[in-house]
């Protein structure tokens, strides 16, 4: 895969998919700017990777809660005036959200998941967006999550969030295609983290049978899903994928690293996004 050498903004960059994410694109060159909300697992990450390499790398660390959105401005402004403007935004943290029907649901928690997993990233985007054109290069990569293209019952504000920021990337992709910034969402599949966890701890009362029995799989038998999200990530930025935007991808089901022989038909066409089905669309005629 081709690239340029980039400044690549993760958040929750710790763990997991983060982690996973921050490896690959520190191993290619790139500087990195880490943010996520344990100060001394960001220090320790840190100096993990630069052990490493005897290069000049660059990276910089950023502990801050996103659910704190109204900080989030002044957070921009300092990443810039330290870091510079990031070529590549990637927004991955998440929070689970309260776990039950909605009508049970506290609704500081509901709220609170909102603003981590839909303002936040907007705001980011918002802010590092206008660096991305002044430069003629920007690369998003938005990460989906369970409940985005179909109902999740009992976790109403995960999938709430999850579907508006598919359909924010997708609007955004539109806005940004004069300027040659692509914006793109991976769904990432299952993959064992807190937030598995969490579903376990609320138990199959509040999260449902399905959700707790494959929960609790996961526990036993790892898919290690985010090794592949990260890959997907990680190649949608390069330069062979230029021309993808807008799209909603699988690292699971999806067939991405084909993807570039066919983006002309992907710039033309609805795949791989969100869209309201009619009876045709099944077959049916209802008059």
């Amino acid at each position: 895969m081709k690239r340029q050498q980039s400044l690549v903004l993760i958040t929750g960059a710790t763990r997991g998919l983060g982690n996973q994410i921050a490896h690959h694109f520190f191993e290619s060159g790139s500087d990195l700017i880490l943010i996520a909300r344990n100060y001394s697992e960001l220090q320790k990450m840190k100096d993990t990777f630069l052990s490493t390499t005897k290069s000049e790398q660059r990276i910089f660390i950023f502990s801050f809660d996103l659910a704190e959105t109204e900080l989030l401005p002044a957070l921009i402004k300092e990443i810039i005036e330290k870091c510079g403007d990031p070529d590549i935004v990637i927004n991955n943290a998440a929070s689970q959200g309260p776990v039950g029907p909605i009508y049970e649901n506290d609704w500081t928690e509901w709220e609170r998941c909102m603003k981590t997993c839909l303002i936040a990233p907007v705001q980011l985007c918002k802010g590092f967006i206008p660096g991305m054109i002044e430069n003629h290069y920007g690369r998003i990569i938005n990460i989906s999550g369970g409940g985005a293209t179909s109902p999740r019952p009992n976790f109403s504000s995960y999938a709430t969030a999850k579907a508006g920021l598919v359909r924010f990337s997708e609007t955004t992709a539109c806005e940004l295609l004069p300027h040659g910034i692509t914006v793109n969402c991976v769904a990432p599949g299952i993959m064992y983290s807190d937030l598995t966890c969490n579903i376990i701890k609320a138990g199959k009362r509040s999260a449902g049978d399905s959700e707790y029995d494959n929960a609790i799989n996961l526990q036993l038998h790892n898919t290690h899903n985010e090794e592949i999200a990260a890959e997907l990530v990680y190649f949608l930025t390069s330069i062979e994928c230029s021309t993808i935007t807008g799209k909603l991808i699988s690292a699971v089901w999806d067939p991405w690293k084909e993807l570039p022989k066919y983006s002309d038909i992907l710039s033309q066409t609805d795949i791989y996004t969100l869209r309201r089905i009619i009876p045709a669309d099944r077959n049916l005629t209802i008059e």
